[in-house]
């Protein structure tokens, strides 16, 4: 990630969280802060590397077995169209990738990085191992070219995911309004994160209801959960937690 971008988030949300936080007594400068902020400077570039070797040979297997068809009439869509349908699919993706990690355990091991935060904020969202990252940027993606969205679409989408992905683990009260029963808000992924049994596996979507709701799966208290991260130990350094999915042999489900 580069400077312009570390710069856009710290404008956004510094002051959002300032101004109008959940929770008031966190501090900005957080337990484990340091760490996360590793993974905001160097996480980019190995997930990138792993993409090139593990993506980018996906592409020509769909090159040679897309449906032509398909990709001519979505790609012909105005962007007004096929920008909302590009959230739709890619969510849904994303959706079945979160909840097969939080499934299997061997997976959930990988995404138990991501749950190990136990105070949300927009810094929160980058705390995710590269592995786990890159199945979910698969899962999203990879469904979208296969379909014919256009460049100008994919790349939208993948602006409004990342602006969105930081609002939801924000530590803010802002929500969407009338919108809350349709586009994920901070409130909804704060409870997927919450160490309590009745929060366990549910909100599995990055930025919709639907798909919890079509699969039983949302759970939209009107308050905040008190208690975030898992039951396991977690190691407190960047190198550490990477090396901990294959190390750890237990599972302790987390929201």
């Amino acid at each position: 990630m580069d400077w312009r971008q570390i710069l856009v988030l710290l404008l956004i949300f510094v002051p959002l969280e300032r101004l109008f936080p959940a929770r008031s007594e966190q501090k900005m400068l957080r337990a484990h802060a340091f760490t996360d902020t590793v993974y905001l400077l160097v996480n980019s570039w190995v997930i990138r590397l792993l993409a090139l070797a593990l993506i980018l040979p996906f592409l020509d297997f769909i090159d040679a077995r897309a449906p032509r068809g398909v990709q001519d009439f979505v790609g012909g869509l105005p962007f007004a169209v096929q920008l909302p349908l590009a959230i739709l699919v890619a969510d849904l993706g994303f959706y079945l990738h979160h909840r097969l990690f939080h499934a299997v355990p061997a997976l959930w091991r990988l995404h138990a990085v991501h749950h190990s935060i136990e105070e949300l904020d927009w810094l929160a969202a980058h705390r995710i191992h590269p592995l786990d990252q890159l199945f979910s940027t698969g899962m999203s993606a990879l469904p979208l070219y296969a379909l014919g969205f256009s460049a100008e679409v994919m790349a939208a989408h993948a602006l409004i995911f990342f602006l969105h992905s930081h609002l939801v683990h924000a530590n803010t009260r802002l929500g969407f309004g009338p919108l809350d029963w349709l586009i994920a808000s901070p409130r909804f992924h704060h409870w997927h994160h919450a160490n309590a049994e009745d929060a366990h596996d549910r909100n599995f979507g990055g930025q919709l209801l639907i798909w919890d709701r079509l699969f039983g799966t949302l759970n939209l208290p009107a308050d905040l959960p008190s208690h975030y991260g898992i039951d396991d130990p977690m190691p407190s350094t960047y190198p550490r937690q990477l090396a901990w999915p294959f190390l750890s042999q237990t599972r302790k489900q987390s929201a």
